[in-house]
């Protein structure tokens, strides 16, 4: 199976000369989010690019104003996916539904150079009829956290939970509420960014603010402050959307990265060692995909999140009585 993906070459800068001297491979990295440059070149070997109509296998080709680009991506191959018995932090649990607390550096799906020791590996051992739910590659997984992201998330135990988990997610009727430790202090107490996010279009282990005509997808973070700490601020954030990296890529755009992020909040240091970024999915809610009870779950806090509040808490206690 492949998916097939047709665009029509528009000016990049302010004038059709701008486009003619961009390369092909530059030019579908650019235009494909979900595309990185080295992914594009071997599209391009692999001769599953075609140049209105034509086949083209040069990647240094330039591409005009008005030319149509075919493109077919060939379905990722499944991954040989091992059950590992790996300890889970279950929050609750039937037979339909899954929704556990993620640690700091655990990895929820596998993928090539990783496909050991992830959330996946651990729910196929935990749950023996998980495998293909939602997909060979994500079986069960209905939303996602960064590796050092902790909390609350939900897994699916069959097809048509995972079809409405997800439909709950489109829909915005399920709620996910995160609390961050921020750098500095918003003039305001509450919020909304409204900004869309794609990759990062020199970095492509980076997302960024990028317009929706050129690839974003819109992203709305909803925020408000827990407690002002001086020149930290403890954080709640609410999603709307679930964009990779959305948070972390909001808070940074505010001019207030979360403290320990290593891509966003590079350069900047809060003396206290943390093994990921201070960003917990502390609370979700949603609706139990059979029954239809509402479900709360609250996800503890990582002792590691707590040490840090109490010593930014003691740190602007200690400033403040110096004044």
């Amino acid at each position: 199976m492949s998916s097939q993906i047709a665009l029509q070459v528009e000016a990049v800068g302010a004038s059709t000369e701008e486009t003619a001297h961009q390369r092909l491979d530059r030019y579908l990295s650019e235009a494909l989010p979900d595309v990185s440059r080295s992914r594009a070149q071997k599209l391009i070997e692999q001769g599953q690019i075609q140049v209105n109509g034509q086949v083209c296998t040069s990647k240094k080709l330039m591409v005009q104003a008005g030319d149509r680009i075919d493109i077919t991506v060939p379905d990722a191959r499944p991954l040989d996916l091992q059950a590992e018995d790996i300890p889970l932090d279950i929050l609750y649990e039937d037979e339909h539904l899954l929704i556990l607390n993620k640690p700091v550096g655990l990895v929820v799906h596998p993928a090539p150079g990783h496909e050991e020791g992830t959330l996946v590996n651990a729910l196929l051992a935990h749950c023996d009829r998980l495998a293909g739910i939602g997909g060979i590659q994500r079986p069960g997984i209905v939303h996602r956290l960064d590796k050092n992201t902790s909390g609350a998330i939900a897994v699916a135990k069959t097809d048509q939970a995972h079809q409405h988990l997800q439909a709950q997610l489109k829909a915005k009727t399920a709620r996910r509420d995160y609390l961050a430790v921020i750098y500095g202090a918003p003039a305001a107490d509450n919020g909304t960014i409204d900004l869309p996010i794609g990759r990062h279009l020199i970095d492509r282990k980076k997302m960024a603010i990028i317009p929706e005509e050129k690839g974003g997808r819109r992203a709305v973070t909803h925020w408000q402050v827990k407690e002002r700490m001086g020149n930290y601020t403890l954080m709640q954030f609410a999603l709307e959307t679930g964009r990779t990296h959305q948070i972390r890529v909001h808070s940074a755009k505010m001019g207030h990265p979360i403290v320990g992020d290593p891509v966003y909040g590079a350069g900047r240091a809060v003396g206290v060692k943390l093994a990921g970024q201070a960003l917990h999915a502390w609370r979700l809610q949603l609706e139990h995909p059979v029954t239809g009870e509402a479900i709360v779950v609250v996800a503890p806090i990582p002792a590691a999140f707590l040490t840090l509040v109490e010593i930014l808490r003691r740190r602007n206690a200690s400033s403040t009585s110096k004044k």
